[in-house]
């Protein structure tokens, strides 16, 4: 257990000093935000671009990878939905943003410095294909169920149109498709184009970590605290239970197991405040998830790095 403790312990040490850092005002909101923008429309896509790009797709791509994980996930959303609606009495726009918080994992932020920790650099070539359709997956529920709910009987091609507009501005799809384009066509790019990309690319994890401590100091434990532990049930509990389930099911290889476990076993991400900000929805319900559950990770993460052995 003490091993397993070295391993998570040093990240969310990271974003400890980040929330000291606010909390002693070494730093103030607009830094934290400043370095957030940095993290996430400039090193997160320079990580993807050049860890997809060089992805080795015929290997990583494994179909039953997906299903363990992404089943477990939209089912997540749909028990996050409706345990909204029928336990808690939401209306259904902010069951919607419930739902999102409850399978919008931090796949990139927890779970790979988790994942690297734990099994080494050289496994994660599984958790980077997890996380190229992570934000595509997400966004694409998420914004479609939105939009349904809220046209009430209007166009249907309207919503689509908002789903295809919404993932064409998101930069991490962005460098998700354009790192697609140079691993299927075979493309060369000259090497000081991806000696500077990844120079950047080592600045994400750890740069996004602190960040999100101080981000996190802003967000006071408000809003329905049966909600939140809901949320924080759901994505850390029922999430990865399912994933290991699904992928025990298929016999997925150890590094694939551990891959969709360890990703699915994560708190909710910044973008499940984001998303819920975008339509003014359980924004306070949304951000008091984030908050718990990613101090709740280190227990529930620790637990399933046993659980794997």
């Amino acid at each position: 257990m003490q091993e397993i403790i070295s391993i998570v312990l040093p990240v969310f040490i990271i974003v400890g000093l980040g929330y000291v850092a606010n909390w002693r005002s070494w730093l103030v909101d607009t830094h934290f935000d400043a370095l957030m923008k940095f993290a996430t429309n400039f090193a997160v896509p320079c990580l993807l671009f050049v860890a997809i790009s060089d992805l080795d797709l015929s290997s990583s791509f494994n179909p039953d990878l997906f299903i363990s994980f992404y089943s477990g996930a939209f089912a997540c959303f749909l028990i996050g939905v409706l345990g909204a609606r029928y336990l808690f009495n939401r209306d259904w726009e902010d069951c919607i943003s419930i739902g999102f918080s409850c399978f919008f994992s931090n796949t990139v932020m927890l779970g790979l410095p988790i994942a690297e920790r734990a099994f080494g650099a050289h496994s994660l070539a599984p958790n980077f294909a997890i996380v190229s359709m992570h934000s595509l997956f997400c966004y694409s529920i998420g914004i479609t169920a939105m939009e349904t709910v809220k046209a009430r009987g209007r166009s249907v091609l309207g919503a689509v149109r908002t789903v295809v507009k919404g993932l064409l501005r998101n930069i991490l799809v962005l460098s998700i498709l354009a790192a697609f384009f140079v691993n299927l066509s075979g493309l060369t790019l000259p090497g000081p184009i991806v000696d500077s990309f990844s120079l950047i690319a080592k600045s994400a994890l750890p740069v996004a970590l602190f960040a999100i401590g101080g981000i996190l100091f802003r967000y006071k434990p408000e809003g329905d605290t049966k909600t939140v532990l809901f949320i924080c049930f759901v994505s850390l509990i029922i999430h990865p239970a399912i994933a290991l389930l699904i992928g025990t099911s298929l016999q997925l290889s150890q590094e694939n197991l551990r891959a969709v476990v360890i990703m699915a076993a994560v708190a909710p991400g910044i973008n499940s405040y984001l998303f819920a900000s975008l339509y003014g929805r359980a924004m306070r319900v949304a951000a008091s998830s984030v908050l718990f559950a990613t101090g709740f990770t280190i227990i529930s993460a620790s637990l399933w790095l046993v659980i794997l052995g």
